[in-house]
């Protein structure tokens, strides 16, 4: 049922998944007017420890409205334009100038992949990748722990739950990236992930100049 809505999805114009008014495009002009209102104006300007990090929105808003659509409500389309906006934002404000980079999806589970029926950072990754023009390996890592919803974690829960984890992937395994990675994810919380992925991909001699997320999340906590 899940495949057949997505090819339905093609050929039918759904209404906004956001708003339920009818459109052509995945969101409606109202909801998509409202998206740009969450844009940070220095997306920039985060740290994860030594890393950059490059949000191009608050999780907030119609953007956090969008993301769990597209992550909990079977709407994978969102991507496209959320993928999108964080392209375009960083051909303006760069987080690396002339960098070229290879761009790492933070992995999912291969049980809960299955179940959602897509990784929404591969999905998002993808679109952002077409823009910023940057290679995309979406299995240089991957998540060999299926651990438990970290919401309700502290920090120090978190990076325990999250130890070993995340594992050097395939293609990584058999060929290392040409270019420094920079990883790539929907939601930035506290950094966790970032630091466990980061430190996977150092440990064997790849190295990690930054990170890009759609959304930084404040003091709202956010289902993983």
């Amino acid at each position: 049922m899940r495949l057949l809505a997505r090819f339905l999805d093609l050929f039918l114009n759904p209404n906004c998944p956001l708003c339920d008014r009818p459109t052509d495009r995945e969101l409606c002009p109202a909801c998509f007017q409202q998206l740009r209102h969450c844009r940070r104006s220095h997306p920039q300007n985060l740290r994860c420890g030594s890393l950059p990090v490059f949000a191009w929105g608050h999780y907030s808003g119609t953007l956090k409205r969008a993301i769990a659509a597209l992550k909990y409500e079977n709407h994978p389309q969102l991507a496209r334009p959320l993928g999108h906006h964080i392209g375009r934002a960083w051909q303006k404000k760069p987080l690396l100038s002339d960098a070229q980079l290879t761009v790492v999806p933070i992995p999912m589970h291969p049980d809960k992949q299955r179940k959602r029926g897509f990784n929404q950072a591969e999905l998002l990754a993808q679109h952002f990748c077409k823009i910023a023009r940057f290679p995309l390996q979406a299995q240089g890592l991957a998540r060999i722990k299926n651990t438990q919803a970290l919401f309700d974690l502290n920090p120090e829960q978190r990076r325990q739950t999250l130890d070993g984890a995340i594992a050097l992937g395939k293609a990584f395994r058999r060929h290392p990236p040409k270019h420094p990675v920079l990883l790539f994810d929907d939601i930035y919380t506290t950094g966790t992930t970032v630091r466990e992925a980061t430190r996977t991909l150092n440990n064997v001699g790849i190295p990690v100049v930054g990170v890009a997320v759609l959304a930084k999340a404040g003091e709202d906590k956010v289902r993983r």
